[in-house]
């Protein structure tokens, strides 16, 4: 099957409940709280504004069932009540931002998630942790599955994020084991749509901003890189399914549809009708040649499979890039 963009949230009725987002005015973070705020949910969303931006979350301010609290989750969580659900999306995302802090990234990816861990455990709270497809590095294995350990450079420039997500996981597991704190872990592969930052450095965001603009797309190595795109909604539904769920995973959420970087950008090129051209850079260290998720986990687990085509959830954000860039910090 295949859907145009738009949103698909798993939505589940129920008694009213608040869901904490930590992360929560970042890019996945801003979404997650509007499809639960669409379901019933009160909504606590915290972010240090480190790479989260107040404009994703603007059109919140005001709903009486939604609270934004700005505060550093790697010193302490601020008084949270007593959530149902907490969703851990505190870390800066794309390679530029966590390079730029890589400090910051691990404190986060540590000691903000052991104070997550600690109030889902004192809360008896639902506990779902944003991974990555970083965990796996440059990958041995292709598709990547659950089972997998990894190919990671411990000490490599991108490793602050990497290793920062693997000790999450790790943390969240002894959680999970010795305090019995309901548990789940999904890694997130490569997601675009609406919110991205135009100026974060991620592939998509890059070759869009370039398009329309009529600037040279660049490409960092000789583009035969792969990257599998899931759309932002699908994502969210997908994230919300585990949330729901009893499952520890971890588990994979993202599109099992593998185009390479040069075929993504020329996808962009004619999508925005632009007159841009690519130029070939050299590699980028550590930058995973092949990102590909095996699914199956989540399809017979969560019941879950992205359904938004490439070319409509790509001419969705450049629509929104094209009128909405202007309302981002530089």
């Amino acid at each position: 099957r295949r859907f145009v963009a738009g949103s698909r949230f798993h939505i589940s009725r129920r008694r009213s409940m608040t869901a904490v987002v930590l992360g929560g005015s970042g890019f996945l973070g801003s979404h997650l709280c509007d499809a639960l705020l669409a379901r019933g949910q009160d909504v606590i969303a915290v972010d240090d504004l480190s790479t989260g931006r107040l404009q994703n979350i603007e059109h919140l301010i005001g709903n009486k069932t939604f609270k934004f609290i700005q505060a550093d989750i790697s010193v302490g969580l601020p008084d949270l009540g007593t959530p149902e659900l907490i969703l851990n999306f505190a870390s800066p995302a794309s390679p530029p931002a966590y390079l730029s802090m890589p400090i910051h990234t691990m404190r986060t990816g540590s000691l903000g998630t052991m104070h997550a861990l600690e109030l889902a455990s004192k809360t008896n709270a639902r506990f779902v942790m944003a991974s990555t497809s970083e965990i796996y590095g440059d990958p041995l294995e292709h598709p990547q599955t659950e089972t997998y350990w990894g190919n990671v450079n411990p000490v490599g420039v991108r490793s602050c994020y990497d290793e920062a997500k693997r000790f999450a996981e790790s943390l969240t597991f002894a959680y999970q084991r010795e305090r019995g704190a309901n548990t789940g872990i999904v890694r997130i592969f490569n997601t675009y749509g609406p919110r991205l930052d135009p100026n974060d450095g991620r592939v998509v965001s890059n070759f869009i901003m370039a398009a329309i603009n009529d600037q040279p797309l660049n490409i960092y190595g000789d583009g035969s890189q792969t990257r599998s795109l899931c759309y932002v909604s699908d994502l969210v539904d997908g994230i919300l399914r585990m949330a729901d769920s009893n499952n520890s995973g971890p588990i994979n959420l993202g599109n099992p549809n593998e185009l390479t970087i040069l075929q993504l950008a020329q996808r962009v090129i004619d999508l925005t009708h632009s007159k841009s051209t690519i130029n070939f850079q050299s590699a980028l260290s550590d930058d995973p040649q092949q990102r590909n998720p095996d699914i199956a986990l989540a399809k017979t687990a969560l019941n879950w499979f992205p359904a938004t085509d490439l070319d409509a959830g790509l001419q969705s954000t450049v629509h929104w890039m094209t009128t909405m860039e202007h309302k981002y910090d530089k």
